[in-house]
């Protein structure tokens, strides 16, 4: 990976960015807000700006894009892009492969999370890895022996809709959790545990079982050596790691529970990174 450049472009509801790659280092991060009630051609030329502003400065050996979407990975048709409602099938790959005559690699974002977290992250060296997203939905993406395994739709990994108490376990099991249970607001109760608040760190607790929960769906699904926490519901694990690892020691097999590795992400800019990191895994 010395000395391999790649654009790691990372699709937002409202921005896209991008940087070029080299490793995990990142150079300038280009961003530029998107028209995300724009047409089709109106979104790529936003992406379009920020790619052309990389290359201006650099040279690349490939292109990487992370999306919030349902993915053909292997013609890089997105589908159905969240909160973009032009994008109802977009052939994402082709339009920037003609552009750029360079290789490109689509996937959704959950997805470059366990890519990027597995090359540059806390996954490295595991052998099978599962990168699960707390923000405010709950997302997963899945390695298996060494690689990226997305599923025959780009739907592997979509724990959060598994049915759970009265509704899925992303109602109860992300930043959301607050909102949909307590009508509260996820940032304050945050900023109320820093402070110690005892009400705060009561609702954490309760978040700490659920998210133990699903990790044990996890667990009974790909048994990974290694579950690695990002998004921004990541930066309380100190308020529910307790209550999280009591749930998951009710799994039913001991040695499983005592062999797994619970890890919380420390990557910055993780969707340009994991993005970028799409391409070393079509080269392994």
């Amino acid at each position: 990976m010395n000395n391999t450049k790649v654009i790691g472009l990372d699709l937002g509801a409202t921005n896209i960015r991008g940087a070029m790659v080299n490793d995990n280092k990142l150079s300038n991060i280009e961003s530029r807000k998107i028209n995300s009630d724009g047409t089709v051609e109106d979104v790529m030329n936003d992406i379009y700006q920020v790619t052309d502003a990389l290359l201006q400065a650099d040279n690349a050996v490939a292109i990487g894009i992370g999306v919030p979407s349902v993915v053909d990975v292997a013609e890089g048709i997105v589908y159905e892009v969240q909160n973009i409602p032009s994008w109802k099938e977009v052939h994402l790959k082709k339009l920037m492969q003609e552009r750029y005559n360079l290789p490109v690699y689509v996937n959704n974002d959950a997805n470059c999370f366990a890519v990027g977290e597995y090359y540059f992250g806390k996954g490295n060296n595991a052998d099978s890895m599962i990168g699960l997203t707390l923000g405010t939905g709950l997302g997963a993406g899945v390695m298996i022996n060494k690689h990226l395994y997305p599923g025959f739709n780009c739907g592997a990994g979509e724990f959060g809709m598994f049915p759970y108490l009265d509704n899925i376990l992303e109602y109860y099991c992300s930043g959301s959790f607050f909102n949909n249970v307590y009508g509260l607001d996820g940032v304050r109760v945050f900023e109320d545990a820093k402070r110690g608040d005892e009400q705060a760190l009561k609702l954490y607790s309760e978040l700490g079982g659920h998210i133990g929960y699903a990790i044990k769906q996890v667990m009974y699904a790909y048994d990974p050596q290694l579950i690695v926490l990002g998004g921004s519901v990541r930066h309380a694990y100190e308020f529910f790691e307790q209550t999280m690892w009591q749930q998951i020691k009710t799994f039913a097999y001991t040695k499983t529970v005592e062999r797994l590795r619970v890890e919380v992400s420390e990557l910055e800019n993780s969707g340009i990174i994991g993005a970028a990191a799409l391409y070393y895994d079509s080269e392994q």
